[in-house]
């Protein structure tokens, strides 16, 4: 693979905006999402102020982090925070002492809980920025298909070939199951995790089924419960809860569970090139893995979820948008229609509008409140009220 750097604008318009207001940065990402290459690029520290937790010439020179961490005029970078969360004990010290912005840039591969913060408050410190793998905004839209198939994690994506792209994703996913798990805590068995998220592939965009997944991997619904946890925690699992309506209908309550990444989730279902994929009976849901996770990453999206009923009556993503609620429904089809189950949700939940967001070229209102959009649009939009 050749040295190839991605710009990635937004993202370094969200790091730049927080560094300029917050003395402590946190960008979280999952490994190889490129926080390292993004941090150094857009700070461009010396060498001194660079801290990897993962390198013993730097623990070493954390011995007194207090002395090490204090005195620099210039943004320090403290990279795999989440080997040592005992260091935000120190960071909430220095900055209660100096808080001009931009003073420490913290990186975790974890969600921010995990990284420590829940044990030491930098509440009113901090800033968070996540950073996922590329978007189309990175890529273009020409890089759609393959943004796809391989997933937007750089070394997957840049790779010479398809069958470079695939043993990079192999390696990843054994890495992570055999050694990023137990660095962040985890003690599961490396096997059991590999079959356990191999298995939630195949759930991929279905709502959680704890006791048919505890009786697949044989063991109890709590741990498959800790299982999924895990895997949310180190960012690679999303988990889209439902939202309940006042209304008569019976309604499911269980969340859906999404493989953030499509070029992993194809990795573990065993696909290995572009026909594989249009073959899987996973096609379908892989493609609105792609939508969901690209539309519940953006910063203007707070906390979406998904609404359906007992009876068959579903919408995939509720979201409130720049004071509208609106809903949305992801088809992987060039000629979207508008169905009994878009008309009770519109009705149910009081929808100021519904799109559709489908794989035609064309915008086009299928009724007064349903609207068909292009995923292209909605994929290359910065935010998602300038999707919708």
């Amino acid at each position: 693979m050749g040295a190839v750097y991605v710009v990635r604008a937004q993202a370094e318009r969200d790091l730049r905006e927080a560094l300029g207001r917050s003395p402590v940065v946190l960008l979280t990402g999952p490994r190889q999402a490129g926080k390292s290459t993004l941090a150094r690029r857009l700070v461009a520290p010396p060498p001194e102020n660079i801290f990897d937790l993962e390198d013993p010439r730097d623990l070493a020179r954390l011995q007194e982090p207090t002395l090490a961490l204090s005195g620099s005029r210039q943004t320090i970078i403290i990279d795999e925070a989440q080997l040592r969360p005992d260091l935000f004990r120190v960071l909430r010290v220095l900055v209660d002492e100096d808080r001009r912005p931009g003073r420490f840039l913290v990186l975790g591969s974890a969600s921010p809980d995990l990284v420590g913060l829940s044990s030491e408050s930098l509440a009113g410190r901090v800033t968070f920025v996540e950073l996922g793998g590329f978007t189309l905004g990175d890529v273009g839209g020409a890089g759609l298909d393959a943004l796809w198939l391989r997933g937007g994690l750089p070394l997957s994506f840049l790779a010479t070939d398809e069958r470079e792209s695939n043993r990079w994703r192999d390696d990843y996913i054994a890495t992570f199951v055999q050694r990023d798990l137990a660095a962040l805590g985890f003690g599961i068995p490396a096997t059991t995790m590999r079959r356990f998220w191999s298995m939630l592939a195949h759930y991929h965009a279905q709502r959680w089924n704890g006791a048919e997944l505890a009786r697949s991997v044989e063991v109890s619904q709590t741990t498959v419960r800790r299982y999924v946890d895990a895997l949310c925690d180190a960012l690679v699992v999303r988990q889209v809860p439902a939202w309940h309506a006042n209304i008569s209908k019976r309604q499911v309550r269980a969340p859906r569970v999404f493989i953030r990444d499509t070029g992993l989730l194809h990795r573990l279902l065993g696909i290995d090139s572009r026909l594989d994929l249009e073959r899987h009976p996973k096609v379908g849901a892989s493609w609105e893995g792609l939508v969901v996770e690209h539309l519940a990453s953006r910063p203007d999206v707070d906390e979406p979820s998904f609404w359906s009923t007992h009876s068959g009556a579903e919408i995939d993503l509720r979201v409130e948008l720049a004071g509208r609620i609106i809903g949305i429904e992801v088809k992987r089809t060039d000629a979207p229609s508008t169905t009994r189950s878009m008309h009770s949700a519109v009705e149910s939940l009081r929808l100021d509008h519904l799109y559709v967001v489908h794989g035609g070229r064309h915008r086009f209102a299928l009724t007064e409140k349903i609207t068909a959009v292009p995923a292209l649009d909605v994929l290359l939009a910065p935010t998602a009220a300038e999707a919708f």
